[in-house]
């Protein structure tokens, strides 16, 4: 009899579902079968990103600081081994393989059309085998400073990353994910072994298979590769954040033939991150007052001061909160005031029905499209389980949400005491 538990979750909307499986190793296993597809996606993901820089583990009794930097570097060095390294090997079987490094997870993938038992088999193993030496440790060192060179000739990127040390004053967020050139040259192959121990054990991870595959299939290769960890709980740690911005502007010169902008408000959290039914209230919000089908992004169009390149975003996770507006403009100054006029207007008048109910009509529309992408299922699958949410959960807080919450979440949020522009300008 198997000691693994499974549940068939369906969502009558779509008329699918998928597997959640307690793997009797501790893991979290999703399979979403979609057997009409020619491709399977799978992903393995841990829940540690690049701000957690002070932890401490269930079983030790003091909280310990690592360099920033150090989840990506780890998420490095994971594919070496003594002999082929794990890309060496995907080529092997014609799978497309990759990993990345969020603020809060690390995720390792591949995408293949055949040999999927093969490909699997290479995830599992090269993920729960990590080899670091010191000496490879510091070659190390020396390729991730020049990614963070070339991250540094990224005006997006730069941007980005230039308002949020002007917005937060002490949490880890401010820092770029792949950390500095002096945090890198402080990581040691102990310290990786270290984090990989507390991180990557199988409780504060989750598998999630989509597309052509089946749950036998899976659990074949999971039940022969996968043994049981001692479960291991992260209590994360940060400074208190004051709650002001630390700078309201903030400017770089690189060589860039349009400015480039990211204009935000900081938001406060309360606890660790905000509830789905926040997020996508946020979301909506967004597109309401800045969206394609606002009449603002009308009107920044048709002046000259936007393009193609403006979007919306809400950024939140642990302790951190921000609605950010990015793009390229000849004046950013300008498009930050009109959009902040916009949201001043919108709390003092409030989002009508009419506009609250075309726009979640819309996104409830975007959420059923997403499911056509097994990549967006699978990394679904991931995220909801690190935030103790079910992937189906989005429908039902979409279906059920009031435009009073809306309203009440729009009029404490957008504090114009807690703006930040970035502009990235040619010299």
């Amino acid at each position: 009899m198997s000691e693994n538990k499974i549940t068939y979750i369906e969502n009558a909307v779509l008329g699918e579902g998928y597997y959640s499986i307690e793997h009797k190793s501790g893991l979290r296993i999703f399979v979403y079968p979609k057997e009409e597809y020619t491709s399977t996606y799978a992903v393995f993901g841990t829940k540690y990103g690049s701000i957690d820089t002070r932890f401490k583990r269930s079983d030790r009794a003091d909280f310990i600081e690592i360099p920033a930097g150090t989840a990506h570097f780890l998420e490095h060095k994971l594919f070496e081994s003594e002999e082929l390294d794990a890309f060496q090997r995907y080529a092997k079987t014609g799978a497309s393989a990759n990993a990345y490094t969020s603020f809060d997870r690390t995720c390792y993938l591949f995408m293949c059309t055949g040999n999927f038992k093969e490909n699997f088999e290479i995830l599992l193993d090269f993920v729960r085998h990590p080899y670091f030496t010191e000496e490879t440790v510091r070659k190390e060192q020396g390729i991730i400073g020049q990614e963070i060179d070339m991250y540094k000739d990224s005006p997006e990127w730069e941007c980005l990353f230039n308002m949020l040390s002007a917005m937060y004053h002490k949490h880890p967020v401010r820092i770029d994910i792949a950390g500095t050139k002096q945090s890198i040259s402080e990581i040691t192959a102990e310290m990786l072994f270290s984090c990989y121990d507390t991180f990557y054990n199988l409780s504060n991870m989750a598998l999630a298979v989509a597309g052509k595959t089946n749950v036998d299939k899976v659990l074949e290769i999971a039940d022969r590769l996968l043994e049981k960890d001692e479960k291991v709980t992260v209590e994360r740690a940060f400074e208190k954040e004051p709650e002001a911005v630390k700078e309201h502007y903030i400017e770089e010169n690189l060589p860039v033939a349009t400015p480039v902008f990211a204009f935000g408000y900081k938001e406060n959290v309360e606890g660790d991150c905000c509830t789905l039914e926040e997020e996508i209230a946020m979301s909506l919000i967004l597109d309401i007052a800045a969206g394609q089908i606002s009449s603002l992004y009308k009107e920044l169009l048709d002046e000259g001061l936007i393009n193609g390149t403006f979007s919306t975003e809400f950024f939140n996770g642990f302790n951190y909160s921000a609605p950010i507006f990015s793009g390229e403009s000849t004046d950013p100054e300008k498009v930050s005031e009109r959009i902040n006029e916009r949201l001043q207007q919108l709390k003092k008048s409030g989002i009508t029905s009419e506009e609250f109910e075309t726009v979640r009509k819309k996104q409830y529309g975007k959420t059923v499209r997403a499911f056509s992408d097994i990549d967006t299922v699978a990394n679904g699958l991931v995220i909801s389980h690190f935030e103790d949410e079910e992937l189906f959960s989005e429908f039902e807080v979409i279906k059920n949400l009031k435009l009073d919450f809306v309203n009440a979440l729009l009029k404490k949020s957008f504090n114009e005491d807690k703006t930040v522009l970035s502009v990235i300008k040619s010299k």
